[in-house]
């Protein structure tokens, strides 16, 4: 959820379009450096995010939603607007090869399927996919390409954890989404989104769930959107779990993460503390993991790694907003008490 002092200058904004007798663009719910985000955008999101009301629902819900998805379009615009900047505005070939991934796991009827019931078409999907990569490009270029992980750091990180990668029996390395039913105080995430029962819970899960089919990073989203006070700094990342810590679940989810392939991920899964979508990251077997070992640097640079890319994006998001120069017509309208389009 963006926060309320974001909204705050919007409002004052209204003052000044009020006394300038400026119009609103008509059906335009924001613009970033003029160029603006449509309301349908806002709703096509919503549709496929939650496909279906939930119970107890009320207006204020809904349209704090609708603030939260255009927070979302807005960053997507300001960086996609940087991609193209930097000619780095994904290819023909490259949204082709990342819509056959998409489509690989479904039958031509079954993908038709999923297209409706996010509420999209094909050349919206392509549209998306091609701001996606394009932001990829505009990540590698500018945050991950730079990061340099030493041998030093390698040393550093191993000495200091050693006892980890004395593994007593096989392991499995692990993230995880989890959304609660409960308005925990502790549970912090980028965008200060938390369900508050088991109703929000539900929809919120789905939509993380959509939001992973589609091809978005597993980690971000867990640092946005999951309420595990633990893991989702990390980008819901659980470290390496030991095979028999699994007997402590149930069967039926034991078995589940056994079948996982690394880099996988699983289905929703219901729990007493709410509703979980798993990552199998990598597996490993049992015995001592010495630092020469090339599977040992390997993890190792890529936690190190890991964490360090996702620390520069969150920084670069930030840097890119005050950059930018955006007009939020609908938190206008909504702060003034005036929700209509």
């Amino acid at each position: 959820m963006r926060d309320i002092r974001a909204v705050i200058p919007a409002a004052c904004c209204a003052l000044l379009l009020s006394s300038c007798g400026t119009q609103v663009p008509a059906g335009v719910a924001a613009t970033v450096n003029a160029r603006p985000i449509y309301y349908t955008e806002i709703d096509n999101t919503y549709k496929s995010q939650f496909p279906a009301q939930g119970e107890g629902e009320n207006e204020d819900q809904i349209q704090l939603r609708r603030i939260e998805i255009l927070g979302s379009l807005i960053d997507n615009e300001i960086m996609f607007q940087r991609a193209e900047k930097a000619s780095l505005v994904a290819t023909d070939a490259d949204v082709t090869a990342r819509l056959t991934e998409m489509k690989a796991p479904y039958t031509t009827e079954e993908f038709d399927k999923q297209l409706k019931d996010w509420g999209t078409t094909l050349d919206q999907l392509k549209e998306r996919i091609r701001k996606d990569e394009s932001v990829k490009k505009l990540f590698n270029k500018e945050i991950t390409s730079k990061i340099n992980i030493s041998d030093a750091d390698v040393t550093t990180f191993y000495n200091a954890n050693r006892g980890s990668f004395n593994l007593p029996e096989p392991q499995v390395h692990m993230a995880q989404i989890l959304v609660t039913p409960n308005d925990d105080p502790n549970a912090r995430n980028l965008k200060n989104d938390k369900a508050k029962n088991d109703a929000e819970a539900r929809q919120k899960i789905k939509a993380i769930e959509t939001r992973l089919k589609q091809g978005e990073d597993f980690a971000m989203v867990a640092q946005n959107y999951s309420e595990d006070p633990q893991s989702t700094p990390n980008g819901g990342d659980l470290g390496f779990l030991a095979e028999s810590a699994l007997d402590k679940s149930s069967p039926e989810l034991k078995r589940l993460v056994l079948s996982m392939r690394p880099g996988s991920i699983s289905p929703i899964i219901p729990s007493p503390d709410g509703y979980r979508i798993l990552k199998v990251i990598s597996r490993e077997p049992a015995g001592q993991r010495e630092l020469g070992d090339p599977r040992v640097q390997q993890t190792i640079r890529e936690t190190l790694l890991s964490r360090r890319d996702q620390l520069l994006k969150s920084a670069y998001y930030g840097v890119a907003r005050n950059e930018a120069k955006v007009m939020d017509y609908m938190a206008i309208k909504i702060f003034n008490g005036d929700a209509k389009k």
